[in-house]
């Protein structure tokens, strides 16, 4: 199975037109032909079964021949994960993260980020690759990046799950997450959290948690949270 996908698609409609990219993509590149059948997702919980009408390089159009919502997951994921100074490596996670599967993602600018400029474009198009790849059909929220105290401040989630390398005392992810909860992880710099960002995420009743005895790079300890948190849920 080959997984497309579109934001555009329409639940109310039977019929559907790739735009000039894709088709040129199933067309040429894929050599489609009417009558072949495609799969595309709204990334809102939708799998479409279609079939090709009209075989065009500019305006590829597929009927519209069924429609199954996948289950959502029992369980919310947001990660906020400052930038990497090589943006590889952030991409890295990005793919990872939706694979696993993670609801939300905000970059975060912290005191002691050497990247402070994230293209965002760029970044949506690393996560729909990885949607298809993993033939998921819910794709994950990329916010706008702020700023840790900002983030902090005005974040509503209820359990809320700062990771940090400081001697301070704390229990380890997997002692503290349940299945079935909706969490907020917060994952340093090259560097980690200042100590300054740490006693005001305390105090923004965030709890202190250890992602395991060696010290990791940014982007492996935002997939050891997400594996975490995934793990827990299928069990």
């Amino acid at each position: 199975m080959q997984l497309f996908y579109s934001k555009h698609i329409n639940f109310n409609e039977q019929q559907f037109t790739f735009n000039k990219d894709e088709s040129k993509h199933i067309v040429r590149v894929l050599r489609k032909k009417e009558g072949k059948p495609l799969y595309v997702t709204d990334g809102k919980g939708v799998i479409y079964s279609c079939e090709i009408a009209l075989a065009n390089d500019k305006n590829c159009v597929v009927n519209i021949l069924e429609k199954t919502v996948q289950p959502k997951p029992k369980y919310n994921l947001h990660l906020a994960v400052a930038p990497t100074k090589m943006n590889d490596r952030y991409e890295w996670f990005l793919e990872k993260a939706t694979e696993i599967g993670v609801s939300e993602i905000t970059p975060i600018i912290c005191d002691h980020s050497e990247r402070k400029v994230v293209k965002l474009e760029r970044f949506n198009k690393i996560i729909e690759s990885a949607l298809k790849q993993s033939l998921s059909a819910y794709f994950p929220i990329l916010n706008e990046p702020k700023t840790f105290k900002t983030f902090v401040e005005e974040t509503s989630e209820e359990f809320k799950l700062i990771a940090h390398c400081e001697d301070d005392k704390k229990n380890s992810l997997k002692q503290t997450i349940k299945p079935e909860t909706d969490y907020l992880i917060l994952i340093g710099p090259e560097g980690d959290f200042s100590s300054k960002e740490i006693k005001m995420a305390l105090e923004k009743n965030f709890t202190p948690v250890s992602l395991g005895e060696t010290r990791l790079r940014t982007e492996t300890a935002a997939i050891v949270a997400a594996h975490s948190v995934a793990f827990v849920n299928e069990l």
